[in-house]
């Protein structure tokens, strides 16, 4: 049977103890529903529930709330409790205190998430010590995750996704990742950068922590910085540290104008960028700006001008498909959204330091 997350917005007067006596409630009738509450979280702050409940469909769970206390859910998606645990830690009540009639909870969902890129060209031949030198770069990152208390979600030897509790962890892992291991294990081919900002495990989009890890992956794939970070996640730190993030060229914090037209930016291109007619045109009147109001905030944000971003995110796209196979050079070059394949070579030449021939020929990307 699936399993759901849903979310609940409570008000102001709900109290962790209110909600264990509704959660009992929820216990006492979910059979008749054909739903299993395994166990969720409260954010005291934030007003926020959010439950993970076995159910043979959403409005399975709806109706049982409704039944049980009348607090129907904003939001409901479908999850996977292996995906839930690294996010969150648990999937079940935590240990209950012993004083205490009721398990009262009081744990939020809320999470910082950290994205780590180090995308890594290397040559055929020097396959075993590249495959070596990423082994060893991994043992040291997971090392240095669990020493500050962070989950790894996902990880591979090119991207990591990890889940934090606190935001002074998650700033010092970044730190400590920059100044210890990316001297150590940086090459010519390889840049290693890191993005991290927080969310809520349920939103209105229908995969968990949906949002926070768009923007962290977009932020890491097109910020001009080696750490970037929310704003919310530099107002976190100084909560916890009590003081602000100290001077640190190496640090970025992007301002809530800056995120939202991150946003708005790579919904568009994203969209747009197949097309082999989308330039600086259509991508200033689509987005809303004028062409010098969109070359401002694109340099600012990126370091590239409006045709260098488009050109530049093109032969990305190119070099994943290359790396998949996805087609030959030319079908590669023209589905990018290049009209001339000299053109494509030209341009994947003058980025990545070779010939796209020659790097099928001689290179691989390790995932």
């Amino acid at each position: 049977m699936p399993i759901f997350m849903d979310r609940h917005d409570v008000s102001e007067g709900v109290s962790a103890e209110v909600l264990a006596e509704i959660h009992q409630e929820d216990l006492k009738i979910e059979h008749e529903y054909g739903c299993r509450g395994f166990t969720y979280w409260f954010d005291q702050k934030r007003k926020n529930v959010f439950c993970l409940i076995e159910a043979p469909n959403k409005e399975a769970i709806t109706r049982m709330h409704k039944h049980a206390h009348g607090d129907v859910p904003n939001t409901i998606i479908e999850v996977e409790p292996t995906i839930v645990e690294s996010f969150l830690g648990r999937i079940s009540d935590p240990e209950k205190d012993q004083s205490k009639e009721l398990n009262i909870i009081n744990d939020s969902a809320y999470r910082i998430l950290m994205a780590i890129n180090s995308n890594r060209i290397i040559y055929k031949q020097n396959s075993t010590v590249s495959k070596s030198i990423s082994k060893n770069f991994d043992t040291e990152i997971v090392k240095l995750i669990e020493k500050h208390h962070g989950n790894i979600v996902k990880r591979n030897t090119s991207f990591y996704l990890i889940s934090f509790k606190s935001a002074v962890n998650a700033i010092k892992t970044a730190l400590k990742i920059e100044s210890d291991l990316k001297p150590k294990y940086s090459t010519p081919s390889t840049h290693i950068k890191i993005a991290i900002a927080s969310g809520e495990p349920v939103t209105n989009k229908p995969q968990i922590f949906e949002d926070t890890i768009s923007l962290i992956s977009r932020m890491c794939e097109i910020v001009d910085a080696d750490i970037t970070i929310s704003y919310e996640v530099k107002t976190l730190f100084k909560s916890e540290q009590r003081s602000l993030i100290s001077d640190n060229s190496q640090i970025r914090v992007l301002s809530p104008s800056e995120e939202t037209f991150l946003i708005q930016l790579m919904d568009e291109v994203e969209i747009s960028w197949q097309n082999s007619e989308f330039n600086i045109d259509n991508f200033s009147e689509n987005l809303g700006y004028s062409k010098s109001q969109l070359y401002r905030k694109l340099t600012t944000l990126t370091g590239k001008s409006p045709n260098a971003f488009i050109r530049d995110y093109r032969l990305t796209q190119a070099l994943n498909l290359l790396n998949l196979e996805k087609g030959n050079i030319s079908e590669i070059a023209f589905e990018t959204g290049f009209n001339s394949l000299a053109y494509f070579s030209k341009c994947f030449k003058n980025k990545f330091k070779i010939l796209p021939s020659d790097y099928i020929s001689k290179h691989k990307h390790t995932n």
